[in-house]
């Protein structure tokens, strides 16, 4: 069976850097284990890096931009060539471009509210509904 393709909202990376226990940063774990296949496009993973870098996170710049590294090596780049603005939040059509350039099937977000509930084939979850989801087929 395929690996689940992802996209990861902002927001699952700063909770993954900041709590090493939480579901975040077990997703985080799985994608750079290449459980699953992780999308990034330029504009996302420079969010990434200009988010984490914010100085109320307190995140030491060497890790961060090791963890950068890391997830860009396991990631596949993916170059969207459509501008679409779906989402509430108009900085979160970048995640859905990406989503839909590389036919992902599930965007990861803390922020569900913001998403349509599913654009074309990529369901929008949190952490939690994408662990309860791919849970059987990591088994297999």
């Amino acid at each position: 069976m395929p690996r689940p393709s992802v996209v990861l909202d902002t927001n699952v990376i700063v909770s993954a850097h900041l709590k090493e226990d939480g579901l975040e940063r077990f997703v985080l774990d799985l994608a750079l284990a290449r459980k699953l296949q992780v999308f990034l496009s330029d504009e996302i993973l420079g969010e990434y890096e200009g988010v984490l870098a914010r100085a109320k996170f307190k995140l030491s710049p060497a890790k961060v931009a090791a963890s950068l590294r890391l997830l860009e090596k396991a990631a596949t780049m993916a170059y969207p060539q459509k501008r679409i603005t779906a989402a509430k939040d108009p900085g979160d059509n970048k995640f859905l471009e990406c989503a839909a350039e590389a036919q992902a099937d599930y965007l990861v977000t803390g922020n569900k509210k913001h998403f349509p509930k599913q654009w074309r084939q990529t369901r929008i979850v949190n952490t939690r509904e994408l662990l309860q989801e791919i849970t059987a087929d990591l088994q297999r």
